[in-house]
This record gives structure tokens, sequence and C-alpha cells, in this order.
């Protein structure tokens, strides 16, 4: 269990959700700060890093009478039970139930848990007298590997954009456990950052203020008890950055 696994929607009020949140256990300090801040919203973690890279989802399209209020699109089905009934809740708060029918933006962090694409055994058998080959990590190889082991949630945000949802991908905590390799974890990022860019998709991208100069996250930033999540003032920089932007 990490520090975040459970959700972190707020409870009912009055105050309409500025957006919804859906992610990994990395969603769970933006929901905090939100929570901390009283800026109403719904939703939070759902499933662990690792449950949203392959296949992790179906398109399912509303079933309710022509005119109703599913009618602005389809809905999905997470695979995972624990994170379906988490997501039909969220929608249940926000009085939806179909993710076509959203009218705020959707944040999410879905799929940047880079530390699992990361992992050093994998990427061995690429390493040449102990290192990668000179471009390597930004040749199309590189990509490809990486988009295939992201497909699950490249499918998640081509389906949200092809809706019309306004949707912002927040970029993880810079920090690699010993499991992940470095080199890995920071191109496999500007990967996918790449590939969702032309779909419309909104990066919350704050690499820059929450590294030190050698590009790790800053101590003040990190969670103490674990070497991956962000911890509440990582939470209140990233929520800044999504009221900056109209949130």
């Amino acid at each position: 269990m990490t520090p975040y696994s459970t959700t972190t929607t707020p409870a009912r009020t009055t105050a309409p959700a500025r957006f919804l949140l859906l992610g990994d256990s990395h969603a769970g300090p933006v929901g905090r700060a939100a929570q901390e801040a009283g800026i109403p919203f719904r939703g939070g973690p759902i499933g662990a890093g690792r449950d949203f890279f392959a296949d992790f989802f179906d398109v399912r399209a509303d079933d309710r009478d022509e005119g109703g209020e599913g009618g602005a699109g389809d809905d999905i089905v997470f695979r995972k039970p624990e994170a379906d009934r988490y997501y039909r809740r969220f929608l249940d708060d926000l009085g939806i139930t179909a993710l076509g029918a959203l009218t705020v933006p959707l944040v999410s962090t879905l799929g940047f848990s880079a530390h699992f694409v990361a992992t050093a055994e994998n990427w061995q058998v690429y390493r040449v007298r102990g290192g990668f080959p000179p471009g390597f990590l930004s040749s199309p190889l590189f990509d490809g590997v990486v988009l295939s082991m992201s497909r699950g949630a490249l499918a998640f945000y081509r389906h949200v954009r092809r809706l019309g949802l306004r949707t912002l991908a927040v970029m993880p905590p810079q920090r690699v456990p010993g499991h992940a390799d470095p080199e890995v974890f920071r191109a496999a990022q500007d990967t996918l950052r790449r590939a969702l860019l032309p779909l419309g998709v909104e990066i919350v991208d704050l690499r820059e203020r929450a590294t030190d100069s050698t590009g790790v996250q800053r101590p003040e930033l990190c969670e103490p008890d674990d070497t991956i999540h962000g911890n509440l003032a990582f939470g209140r920089m990233i929520l800044a950055d999504l009221l900056a932007r109209g949130l």
C-alpha cells in the first residue's frame, strides 16, 4: 500500500467540481493539496501505476435512451474491478454516468509512472559494454519500445481527446527507485510527452522547478517514507500550475 492508496475525492459540497482527477498513487498529493486549499474536485487514485500501461480499459457506448444525459459520448470500463468501482463513484459524485458527459477538465497521472517502464533489467539487452549506444535514448527504436509498453495509456488519452475532453497529464516526481535505470526513466517521460502533445493533451511538467542541478527531485518535495512519491508540497506546486491554467 502506498501513502496515497485511498481515494482523495472530497465530501459532497454545493460547490461544483472544477476538475475530475484520475490517476495512480501520484494523484494523491494533488488531491490532498486541492482539499487543503478548498478547491472543489472529484476523483483521486484508482490503482497502482503498474496497472495503467498495457491494455487496462474497454470502450463502452453509453446505453441510455437517445437524448439522455449520456448523449455526449462513449464511456470506458476499467478492466480491474477496484479501479472501475472508484471511477463509477467519481462519476456518480459528478452526477453523470458516462465519461463523455464530463463538462470539467480531466486531470490524469495515468501512464506517467516511468519507473515501471525504466526497470533496468528490461533494458540490459540494449546496452553495449555497460552503456547505451550513442543516440539510442532518442532513437525511433527506443520510442517504439516505450510507446509499446505504454500502449494502454496512449489509447486512454486518444480516447478522452476524441470525446472532446480538456485533458491535462501530470508528469511524475523525478525520483528513480533502485530497480529503475535513471537514463531510461528520464528519456521515457520525454517520449510519452512527445506522443501526447499532438493529441492536444496539456502536459503539466514541473521538472525544471522541482529538481536540483542533477535532475533529481529536491528533498523538500519528496515523501520521506518511500523512494517514489512526491509530498504535499509537490502537490501544491502541481495544483498552482493547474489553477494558473484556469482550472
